[in-house]
């Protein structure tokens, strides 16, 4: 695991990521552009207009110009963070995605951290006690949160946290680092809940696996202790397949808080991409799509380098790199 093994390791990574979002924003101008009605339209609505109104926002949104010239003119915009002036607010929607962005990522990475510590810990604790009790408690309140999707999680989570006994605030972001672990723990619980539930199963089922191997009845025999059993040979080898998913779940998390930040009134970018979609605002949801976009991206990176960092089998610029 050379430096050079890296450089090219991240480097091909790069070129692949940089490649796929090309194709991605391609596929969200095109979608924009032929989606029904116009920018001038959603503007001035049901409003009069005058030709010279008309003629000013043709101009300025070079409506006049072929698919090609705007996907060009859009896209080496967005390139350098320019996505235009929201319809709403009449503000860069750069400025507004900048302002949303840390809620949602506040959120999101505590979701994260919910799902990978309580998805894991309850995996271990399945698999340690397989066709036991608590076992079954736990593989059957993972088939409940699968089965329930956030939004309706988060309903039930206000009801009984926030209205019955007042433990939570029902609604905001809160200010402060404390004030948002604070505010944001409900809506992280119920974004959590089936990513969490997914990486019981799958924890579960890889712990299992690895129990019964030969090298861990070799390391038990050889009178290791059973937590360096548990956690230097069963668990690290039971959390390579989990690792392969880490990256769709931190993609998951951050970007499926759409419904869950509506619930909870959390002015992050799920909010936002709500009131762009009502309101047409087509600049701000270019934006926000690119946005998520490169969180999937990033997000999948580094799932590639926690995987490599976590194989030893993997040698970096070779065959599997």
């Amino acid at each position: 695991m050379t430096g050079h093994g890296w450089i090219i390791f991240i480097g091909r990574r790069l070129v692949v990521l940089a490649v796929l979002l090309i194709v991605i924003s391609f596929a969200v101008f095109c979608l924009m552009y032929i989606s029904p009605g116009n920018i001038i339209d959603s503007l001035l609505g049901t409003n009069p207009r005058t030709p010279q109104e008309i003629a000013y926002l043709t101009r300025e949104f070079h409506l006049n110009d072929g698919f090609w010239e705007q996907y060009w003119l859009w896209a080496s915009q967005a390139a350098q963070g320019h996505f235009g002036i929201s319809m709403q607010t009449s503000l860069p929607v750069t400025d507004e995605l900048r302002s949303r962005l840390p809620t949602t990522l506040f959120l999101g990475f505590y979701a994260y951290i919910l799902t990978m510590v309580l998805g894991v810990g309850g995996g271990m604790v399945a698999a340690l006690r397989s066709r036991r009790l608590a076992d079954r408690g736990i593989v059957a309140a993972a088939i409940v949160a699968l089965s329930t999707p956030p939004f309706v999680a988060g309903v039930f989570l206000i009801w009984l946290f926030a209205i019955r006994v007042h433990w939570f605030p029902a609604a905001g972001p809160g200010t402060g680092f404390v004030g948002q672990l604070w505010h944001l723990t409900l809506p992280a619980v119920a974004l959590a809940l089936t990513a969490m539930a997914y990486l019981v199963k799958h924890t579960r089922a890889a712990m299992i696996a690895v129990l019964d191997q030969d090298y861990v009845t070799f390391a038990r025999a050889r009178g290791l202790s059973s937590a360096r059993v548990l956690f230097g040979y069963a668990l690290r080898n039971a959390l390579i397949p989990v690792l392969t998913m880490s990256g769709v779940i931190l993609s998951y998390v951050i970007t499926g808080a759409v419904l869950v930040e509506a619930t909870f009134s959390v002015p992050g970018i799920g909010q936002l991409l709500v009131q762009s979609a009502t309101a047409k605002d087509l600049p701000m949801l270019q934006g926000v799509a690119m946005l998520i976009a490169v969180v999937i991206v990033a997000a999948n990176l580094l799932a590639d380098i926690a995987y490599v960092l976590a194989d030893p089998r993997i040698r970096l610029g070779r065959g599997r790199s």
